[in-house]
């Protein structure tokens, strides 16, 4: 294909975030000629969503991508004497500290040989006190962590993926046919019934005490294209920035979403339903009835708290928690309202700050669902592919696993005016928009990062079991300690088509403060156990059990200034990759405020409207 891309262009865009595929989908619709390129083999960049077996081929590329050593600058002899150039970098280092862990039994009847499956670690496999599991000889070192992977892993994105069939939807349920494999100690071999003896009651044990429903590694496997797993775990307010500019620009028919059925606190211990609606605070058996009074007024307060500023002027420079403290509400209203409703923490928010998101939680219930949030059907990764989607219906044009080698910059107009790629074709365009992490060190050597930490379980069961198996549950856990933050917990159903049936997927995020599993394995250890064959026969376990768990750190490049980046050309963009917050709104903003306004706002026709532009809110439908 590089050798038929056109020489000339009016933007090209270099990786296929989300950030990036909304401008680009912009400036496709506006007329302008749009290259998109990606070095990566799929779409989303650290926005992305895999299979299985895909999300463990995401992992040996990361390892692989570790070892790359950056070749002999080729394209120089293309740099002429009244340009200099802007190397790219070749690897990616926004992934650090990956931690693979898997708990599920090997089913070793079972032949199962596809390839990408994790040979079990049986030190791993543990109950949670054992003495051993918190032995670090036990643990994959940091460097050692991958190393266990030791078959060739299938390349696998979701069934999305590919851009001819991104809203292709790969069955509506799963099925769910169960496994009646034996091994030793379940059943014994078939015989006669001359053989079995009277004094053996054989087959009343069997009625008795049947072989328990358990899932193995071999299954995870097996059904591994039923998983849908995002590198980076976030939800949509169904009034915010992004589900407007799905609708404006009608992208939102490109993709499918569900509401999140409930929201959860975690207190002394247990899991709890928090009260939503009206109808749900004064269905609550939780709260009292002075308890559902108070809140009612606290909350019909906060929808217009900008009307009574007597009411909260004075403790603009306290945090919201202190706040929470003067309005005569119970510490369990507080509790609710700071980290379920409020969604931040102690030290986290200010007043007005823990007042906005509150209004926004309000201002957002009853749009599409009971609960404020929506969730994208087959993962986070199908909201770049959507736009990417519009950009080439309307003329752009896409190259995946094509690397940019350089930009080339015009010494006296301090300008890029070209890209050259791997195959050294010098391809020249009017604007560039650049992904955060295809800067060189050099380039960044200004830029403090910040760090997300995220973990990712596959379970057997709810953390709150309820009459229904399919809930999409959101909760927060408070911080415990000084110096850690709060941990955001995501789990869903297999009805949101991003986990096999009979199992959850959950996603822990939170800022880091350390590696990614020293930040959250507190939190999992309160929340979950691991998946042993001792608990298998345990009928009392109220936990659900954790079948496999990964860990990884994230690089967090939002809310970083142009000049923080050395030398950067004027028409030359920056696109931040995920931020740690639960929305998307940051990335739909930098978008807004800072690319669009410089690229698109003399064109005659554009992807997004102007009322969305002066962030007017309507409420169309979906």
């Amino acid at each position: 294909m590089a050798d038929t891309l056109p020489s000339e262009f009016d933007v090209i865009v270099i990786g296929t975030g989300l950030p990036e595929s909304i401008i680009a989908a912009a400036c496709s619709r506006s007329g302008r000629r749009v290259l998109h390129v990606d070095s990566r083999s799929y779409y989303g960049g650290n926005w992305a969503s895999f299979s299985f077996s895909g999300l463990l081929s995401w992992l040996k590329e990361h390892q692989e991508n570790s070892d790359i050593e950056n070749d002999s600058p080729v394209w120089q002899d293309q740099i002429l004497e009244n340009e200099e150039a802007i190397a790219l970098s070749r690897k990616d280092k926004t992934i650090q500290h990956v931690e693979v862990f898997c708990y599920a039994s090997q089913d070793l009847h079972e032949d199962v040989e596809e390839a990408g499956a994790l040979q079990k670690n049986h030190a791993l496999v543990t109950s949670a006190n054992s003495t051993e599991a918190a032995d670090s000889s036990f643990l994959p070192m940091e460097d050692e962590s991958l190393s266990t992977m030791n078959c060739e892993m299938l390349t696998e994105q979701t069934p999305s993926s590919d851009p001819e069939n991104v809203l292709e939807v790969n069955g509506a349920e799963v099925t769910g046919e169960k496994e009646n494999h034996c091994d030793d100690k379940t059943c014994v071999p078939s015989t006669s019934a001359e053989d079995v003896s009277e004094n053996v009651p054989i087959a009343e044990d069997t009625t008795e005490q049947p072989k328990k429903n358990r899932i193995t590694y071999s299954q995870i496997i097996k059904e591994g294209r039923r998983f849908n797993i995002d590198l980076v775990s976030k939800l949509l307010y169904s009034r915010g920035l992004l589900i407007d500019l799905l609708i404006k620009s009608n992208v939102s028919r490109y993709a499918e979403f569900k509401n999140i059925t409930r929201i959860l606190a975690f207190r002394e211990g247990r899991v709890e339903q928090v009260p939503c609606s009206r109808a749900d605070v004064f269905n609550s058996k939780q709260l009292t009835m002075v308890e559902k009074r108070m809140l009612m007024k606290f909350l019909t307060f906060c929808m217009e708290y900008e009307k009574y500023p007597d009411e909260y002027k004075g403790y603009e420079d306290i945090t919201f928690y202190e706040y929470l403290k003067t309005q005569k509400l119970t510490p369990n209203l507080q509790y609710i309202v700071l980290h379920s409703i409020a969604m931040t923490s102690e030290t986290a928010s200010s007043t007005i700050d823990g007042l906005k998101a509150t209004r926004n939680f309000l201002h957002c219930l009853g749009r599409y669902g009971n609960t404020p949030f929506l969730f994208p059907l087959y993962g986070q990764g199908e909201l770049p592919q959507c736009f990417c989607r519009m950009c080439a219906v309307f003329g752009g044009i896409y190259c995946l696993r094509h690397s940019v080698q350089c930009l080339v910059v015009d010494k006296e107009s301090r300008k890029c005016k070209a890209i050259i790629d791997q195959f050294g074709q010098r391809i020249i365009s009017e604007h560039f928009l650049v992904e955060d992490s295809y800067f060189s060190e050099n380039m960044c050597s200004r830029v403090q990062y910040r760090q997300i930490s995220r973990a990712v379980l596959i379970t057997d069961r709810s953390v709150l079991k309820t009459d229904s198996d399919q809930q999409i549950s959101i909760l927060t856990v408070p911080a415990e300690e000084p110096g850690t933050f709060a941990v955001r917990v995501i789990e869903l159903c297999s009805s949101t088509m991003t986990c096999m049936k009979g199992t959850y997927l959950v996603h822990l995020t939170c800022t880091s403060s350390k590696t990614a599993r020293e930040d959250l394995e507190p939190v999992v250890q309160k929340l979950f156990i691991p998946y042993t064959e001792m608990e298998i026969e345990n009928e009392q376990v109220e936990k659900p059990r954790i079948l496999w768990a990964l860990y990884f750190n994230m690089r967090d490049s939002s809310d970083i200034s142009r000049s923080c980046y050395k030398d950067l050309p004027s028409n030359v963009y920056v696109c931040s990759g995920p931020d740690c917050g639960l929305g998307n709104d940051n990335a739909v903003k930098q978008m807004l405020c800072t690319i669009y306004p410089n690229i698109l706002m003399d064109s005659s026709i554009v992807l997004i409207p102007k009322t969305l532009m002066a962030h007017s809110f309507r409420s169309p439908t979906l």
